[in-house]
Parts: structure tokens; C-alpha cells; sequence
């Protein structure tokens, strides 16, 4: 028997604050046999998703639906004994509970008959996908205030006899009761939830798309979530956090593709400031070059004057924007972009800019808030209206706890289960190293600049405000959005100005760091892998950003199987370069499976017709045997605590530390 000494002061420190959670033999005992059959469990499903955009319809669609994993269970379930037509419908009712329960009150005519079949086959589709979890786990995922009632009926289920005539009377009670809308609606949660142990968010939540802030709050409803930052929610991020430089650049991108809806609905901040004074400022110049994006309904919906005055307030914020820009270049010259100082670089005279040695026409040169001797320098004006936005940003509740929820769940990068996640690129040299940088004073290159850029991301949001420190946070996250190969954006230069004023397109190329061509090489693939700790022939780095033009032929998964991409264009802006609306990827316990969706019909389709998202699925690799638990990152967890428990039955046994039997 092991002696008081054979603990050392600091395992018995924490062994006494472990035996507060199980204070006897018999509850450290219970607790290390529930862990031990949890590591014995199929490994939990993960859902890939990445570059949303904003397109919440869609996202919701392929959350609900787990990209086609729910209706795989329902195929599995009831291939044999129900209808396609039947299965549609019962899929359609899980995705949108609500929306289903209510046209079904208005349309069918015995409600009371329609939600027993319901039940009943919800029920037994819910008990289906619970196999694989605990009932403890089962139970942490239903409603608040439906925990004994779902768990008796889907335990009593499977049963016959009396216990089977017990479950038809909870069921009769339910509806006699007027409950059974709201059990419906509990069922589905736990269905969707049981069906995807883990989500996981490859960056760019945010732009283009009309809500982002929709995404935001169903993240946030999502039982087990983690993002990995892209370089559109840095942008947002950095703008909640007071940079001016980002408030002008998520204003100024939000006109451009005629995006309000989240700014001044979803978000309530006021755009009034920026009207005014665009209107003031620019109502006698040229804005041809800003006129705002308008597709489908919304080319109608604007009048010739709220066209004029979009194009107006572009107009004015870019150049607010060019200005804070050149400042922050100006203020931090390890960046190493010099090279976009552009306002300095033109002859107002004849309308023209030099660049690299070469002179271009200027399409637009109508800037009447530009001292050609001060050019980065704001008017007061300007200083004014871009004060007020930001702190309109600094001030809107929804949009704080937003970031906050992407600063606590998010980071540049994510281990997982032996994939890599990330949104961009690890940066690498023409010849195929590492790309070092030397920002923050120190050269750091791979995952060591990863972690710094990541540290120095936080910096901006959680530092005192007013510090040195909190304010090369806010200018690193401007780098991270546009600097010259960040590990997301990846690209060399941002080329808005030359897309706005200088007409030959050469001057537009963005071109992408060299990563984009060593990707499709598997032994660099390797390489980057084993700088993240990984190795093996299930490792995988799963990545964003970039659409995949699958309309070209162009395959996401690169690098021999080891690399996928899975942005494919979620946006409609991306569309008609990708020709789909999106890849998401499934990594269940027996395979890889990405699937291609197309775009998504509406939320009023899927409910009036039970119409799906169309995909296109494909299992692209198999495991040898079914993957369980312990063989995953939870199961190193679980087996460490394993061990802890052990130790404190040692110590229990040993007199080291007292039972206590009151608890």
C-alpha cells in the first residue's frame, strides 16, 4: 500500500482539490468507469464549414441539415418502410421545427394524428443517432425543462409489452395537453445535435452576404463550436475594437456591395454622420468610379437619387480609408509597404500616377479633401464623421459580443484529432521555405509566427486602451487583413486603388503567396505538417479562402489527399468564378466525406417543398477500423483524467487524503 510520502506536496495539493468533486472511494470509482466506457465510444462526427459571407439562409440550411448527414440517418433509419416524399418531409421539420409545426397547423386536417406520427418517428430517429453517446451526453443536450420527458420516451421505445404501452400514453398525454409542438421542436435540437459532435468554422463569417450577424447568433446557440479566424472577421474584429482604419474599410466594402442590412440593422449603428457629410462634401464631383453594386431586385428597388448617394459615401470613406491606410504605413515601416503609398504618388495636374517607374492615366482624380502636400492627412471633417463611426462601432452591444464570442472560441489556427485548420496559408518563399518576418522585432517564421500573430491579434481587444500595446495590436489586425503575406489574406498587395482609378488591368494582379502552388505538393504538405506536431497517414490540413473553381475542374483536395480546401464559394459574389455555392466537409468515425453543394433556393422553397440544398457527395478516404474515442485528442483527456482518478483512490486508500462521506 502506497505511503503519504509516496505523494509529493504538489500532487496532493491537487489531489485534495480533485477529491472536492468526488470526496468518497465509490464517486472517484463511478467517475473513472463512466470515463473508461466513454473512451470505448465511436469517435463524434465533425462539420467542416468555411467562408460563409454572411449567406445565412444557406448556412443555417447546411447547419440544420449537417450537410446531408441528417437525411443519411433518416435513409439508414427508414429507407425500407418510408416513402422518399415521407423522409423529405420529416428531414424538413428537423432543419426548420418552427416554421414546419406551423404551416402543419394551418393544413392538416387531424393535427392531433399528424403530431403522433411525428413523435413517433422522430423518437426513434433521435434514439438511432444517440448510440454512439453516453445518456448523460444525451441528456446535456435537451431543452432545459424536457429532460425526463425525451429521455423516458426514447428509453422506453425500444421496449414492448407494458413499458411499450406506457410510452403511447406519454405521447397521448402530450398532445392531449397541447404540448406536443413544443416536444417536437426539443426532439429536432437534440437530433441536430446529437448528429455533429464538433463544428468547425474556417474563417470568413463576415462581407458580402446580407447577415452576418444571423451566423454570429446561431454560432452561438451551437452546443460545441471553435472558428478559425479568416481575414474578413479580423476586419470586423478590428473595427469592434476602435481601428479606424477597419471601421472605414468594413464601411467602405459594406457600400461597395450595397450590405447595409448588417451595419444599420443587425448591428444598429447609424450611417447618418457619413451621408451627411458625402453629400455636403462630394455633391459636385465625379463618382462614376463609385458606383455601388446593385443585382436582381435591388437594381429596381433605388431610385437615381439613392444611387447618387451610395456612390457619394463610397466615395468619401475610401478616401478616408486610403488616408488612415497611409498613415499606418507610415507609422509602421516593419510592415515593409511602403510600396502602397499611393496618394503621394499622383500628379494632380495632369491626372495621372507613377508607379515602379511607369506613368498611368487616372480614371477619377476628383478628390477635394486631398492636399497634394499632406495627402494622408484627414480634414477635420473627415477626422469627425470617422470618430463618430467608430465610436458607433465601439458602442453596439450585438457587435461586442459578437467579438467577444470570436475572440474566446476563435484563433489563427486549430489542432484537432490530427488536422490542421486554418483560413489562409502558412506563408512560404519562392523556393519553397518557411517565409520569415520580422514584425514585432524578432524574426519568426511557421507556427511561431502563428502564435505571435495570434497573441498580438488579442492585444487589440483586451489591452488597455490608450497603450502602446493595444494600439500595435489594432494596426497588426489592419496587417492581418491586407498585409503583404499574412497567413490570411496570403497575397502580395491589395489592389483597391488601382481597381478604382487606373483603367490597364496588369496593375490589378493580387498575386497569391507561393503556398497556392506548393500546396498540390505532398511531401510540403508533410512538411507543414510536421511543423504544427503532426504525422501520419490520417493527417490532414483543412483550409479556406481561396474558391475552389470547381467549374474548371478544379478539385479541392490537393497535396495527395492530404490537403481540402473547402471554400467554394458560399457567397454569390463568388459564384460565377466557383459554378457551386460551397464545399463543407464530414469526418465521421469511418471516413472523409466533402460534399458540393449548389446554390440554395430559400428557406420558403425548403419549407413549401421540402426542397433540399443539392450536393454532391464523395467519401475520399476511409479508416482502416472505426475510430473511437480514445484514440482522438478527447480520449488523451479523458485517459489523463483517468489517471488522476487513480491517483486519488491511491491516496484515499492510502490515508493521504480523508473520505468525506457528508457530500
Amino acid at each position: 500500500m502506497e505511503t503519504k510520502a509516496s505523494f509529493t506536496p504538489a500532487q496532493l495539493h491537487y489531489l485534495r482539490a480533485l477529491s472536492k468533486q468526488y470526496p468518497t472511494v465509490q464517486a472517484a470509482g463511478t467517475e473513472i468507469i463512466r470515463l473508461q466506457a466513454i473512451l470505448n465510444l465511436p469517435k463524434g462526427t465533425e462539420h467542416f464549414m468555411s467562408d460563409i459571407h454572411g449567406e445565412y439562409e444557406a448556412f443555417l440550411h447546411i447547419l440544420n441539415s449537417s450537410s446531408g448527414e441528417v437525411k443519411e440517418k433518416l435513409e439508414e433509419l427508414f429507407g425500407t418502410t418510408m416513402t422518399q416524399r415521407d423522409r423529405n418531409d420529416l428531414a424538413t421539420l428537423i432543419y426548420y421545427p418552427a416554421s414546419k409545426l406551423a404551416m402543419a397547423a394551418d393544413q392538416e386536417e387531424n393535427l392531433e394524428e399528424w403530431y403522433r406520427l411525428a413523435i413517433h418517428r422522430l423518437v426513434e430517429l433521435c434514439r438511432y443517432v444517440s448510440t454512439k453517446h453516453t445518456r448523460r451526453k444525451v441528456r446535456s443536450y435537451m431543452p432545459q425543462g424536457y429532460e425526463q420527458i425525451l429521455d423516458e420516451l426514447i428509453h422506453l421505445s425500444e421496449e414492448g409489452g407494458s413499458r411499450r404501452d406506457q410510452y403511447e400514453n406519454i405521447i397521448s398525454t402530450i398532445i392531449q395537453i397541447g404540448q406536443a409542438a413544443d416536444v417536437i421542436k426539443a426532439i429536432c435540437v437534440v437530433i441536430k445535435d446529437l448528429t455533429v459532435d464538433q463544428l468547425h468554422i474556417v474563417g470568413d463569417i463576415f462581407d458580402r452576404g446580407p447577415r452576418a450577424d444571423i451566423v454570429m447568433d446561431s454560432l452561438m446557440n451551437c452546443h460545441s463550436v471553435d472558428i478559425q479566424w479568416g481575414n474578413h472577421d479580423v476586419l470586423w474584429m478590428g473595427a469592434a475594437s476602435g481601428s479606424r482604419t477597419l471601421v472605414a474599410t468594413v464601411l467602405s466594402n459594406s457600400i461597395r456591395y450595397n450590405n447595409l442590412d448588417v451595419i444599420e440593422t443587425g448591428y444598429g449603428i447609424s450611417l447618418r454622420p457619413l451621408s451627411i457629410f458625402a453629400n455636403e462634401v462630394y455633391s459636385d464631383c465625379d463618382t462614376k468610379q463609385f458606383q455601388v453594386k446593385l443585382t436582381g431586385d435591388d437594381a429596381q428597388q433605388y431610385s437615381e437619387k439613392d444611387k447618387l448617394l451610395s456612390a457619394r459615401m463610397y466615395k468619401a470613406i475610401t478616401i478616408i480609408l486610403f488616408k488612415l491606410e497611409g498613415q499606418k504605413i507610415l507609422r509602421r515601416p516593419e510592415f515593409s509597404m511602403a510600396d502602397r503609398l499611393l496618394l503621394d504618388k499622383i500628379n494632380y495636374a495632369d491626372k495621372t500616377i507613377t508607379l515602379g517607374g511607369k506613368t498611368y492615366p487616372l480614371l477619377d482624380c476628383d478628390f477635394p479633401t486631398v492636399d497634394p502636400e499632406n495627402p494622408y492627412a484627414l480634414t477635420e471633417e473627415e477626422d469627425h464623421v470617422i470618430r463618430q463611426l467608430t465610436e458607433s462601432f465601439r458602442h453596439s452591444e450585438k457587435l461586442q459580443r459578437h467579438t467577444r464570442f470570436l475572440y474566446a472560441k476563435g484563433g489563427l489556427y486549430k489542432i484537432q484529432n490530427g488536422n490542421l485548420l486554418f483560413h489562409g496559408c502558412i506563408p512560404m518563399t519562392e523556393d519553397g521555405q518557411l517565409l520569415s518576418f520580422t514584425i514585432g522585432g524578432k524574426e519568426r517564421k511557421g507556427r511561431a509566427f502563428l502564435d505571435y500573430a495570434e497573441k498580438t491579434a488579442r492585444k487589440a481587444y483586451y489591452d488597455k486602451r490608450g497603450t502602446p500595446e493595444r494600439q500595435f495590436g489594432l494596426d497588426f489586425l489592419w496587417w492581418l487583413w491586407t498585409g503583404r503575406n499574412s497567413p490570411i489574406f496570403g497575397r502580395d498587395r491589395m489592389t483597391t486603388f488601382e481597381r478604382r482609378f487606373i483603367p490597364e488591368e496588369s496593375t490589378w494582379a493580387e498575386p497569391k503567396n507561393p503556398y497556392y502552388t506548393f500546396y498540390n505538393d505532398p511531401a510540403v504538405i508533410d512538411m507543414l505538417l510536421g511543423e504544427f506536431g503532426l504525422t501520419g497517414p490520417h493527417c490532414h490540413i483543412i483550409n479556406g479562402h481561396v474558391p475552389v473553381k470547381a467549374k474548371k475542374g478544379e478539385s479541392p483536395i490537393k497535396g495527395g489527399g492530404k490537403l481540402i480546401v473547402i471554400d467554394g464559394g458560399f457567397s454569390k459574389a463568388y459564384q460565377p468564378t466557383s459554378g457551386i455555392a460551397g464545399y463543407t466537409l464530414i469526418y465521421s468515425s469511418r471516413h472523409y466525406r466533402i460534399v458540393s453543394h449548389q446554390p440554395f433556393g430559400g428557406k420558403y422553397k425548403a419549407l413549401l417543398n421540402n426542397d433540399d440544398i443539392e450536393n454532391d457527395s464523395l467519401i475520399f478516404e476511409r479508416l482502416e477500423t472505426r475510430m473511437k474515442v480514445s484514440q482522438t485528442d478527447e480520449g488523451e483527456e479523458l485517459r489523463a483524467r483517468v489517471e488522476d482518478l487513480l491517483q486519488l483512490l491511491e491516496a484515499y486508500r492510502a490515508g493521504a487524503i480523508i473520505e468525506d462521506h457528508r457530500s
